[in-house]
């Protein structure tokens, strides 16, 4: 094992032209993980400056083939056009699939839930914790991009904590309610219920 200084990395940037506006896309990697994770930056800022972010576990089938069994597709796009259209700011691409499960272990979970089971229930049937997920590498995604007051755009508290652990001001908390359908209304009252994210009850009704 690396030594714990050495377990996060920066690799390189590069520009990245999207549907919302020109970022610029930079590679970090876990070396005790084997994780490789980007961050995607839009504008510029001051050291000093409040800058929006957004910390967004993969979600293959939410991001990438536009299930609406979860709201994580919405909230990524949501996120971006909230950057551009603020002037400034960062999304952390975090590879944690399934709250840190993985892929095929989270199709094996949508399989219990199609049973009867909810996300928690299904990620502890499997023998996981309900969210095992790491920030870690946020803090130095963050130096790297000199940052350290941020808005983070997030329903979920403990995102909020881990960073405030790890040095970072979180000035400002922005919920991001977004994506919520008739196929995963009941998914996120467990999130909110048992994993205490905060979103708007009324949109949950």
């Amino acid at each position: 094992m690396k030594p714990k200084s050495e377990q996060y990395q920066y690799v390189s940037s590069a520009k990245l032209p999207t549907h919302w506006g020109k970022f610029l896309i930079h590679g970090f990697i876990d070396n005790e993980l084997a994780q490789e994770h980007v961050a995607l930056s839009y504008g510029q800022w001051d050291a000093d400056d409040i800058v929006p972010i957004r910390i967004h576990s993969e979600c293959l089938t939410g991001d990438a083939l536009f299930s609406t069994r979860c709201d994580c597709g919405a909230q990524l796009e949501k996120a971006l056009e909230n950057i551009v259209q603020q002037g400034k700011g960062v999304l952390l691409y975090l590879r944690q699939e399934g709250r840190g499960i993985g892929l095929l272990n989270k199709i094996r979970a949508y399989q219990l839930q199609d049973e009867g089971m909810d996300t928690v229930e299904a990620n502890e049937h499997l023998g996981f914790d309900a969210d095992i997920r790491d920030y870690g590498i946020c803090k130095l995604m963050l130096d790297k991009l000199n940052i350290k007051n941020v808005n983070l755009m997030t329903n979920n508290p403990k995102k909020s904590l881990a960073l405030s652990n790890m040095g970072i001001n979180v000035a400002q908390r922005t919920p991001i309610d977004h994506g919520i359908t008739d196929e995963n209304r009941n998914y996120i009252r467990t999130k909110t219920e048992k994993l205490g994210h905060q979103f708007d009850k009324e949109l949950l009704k």
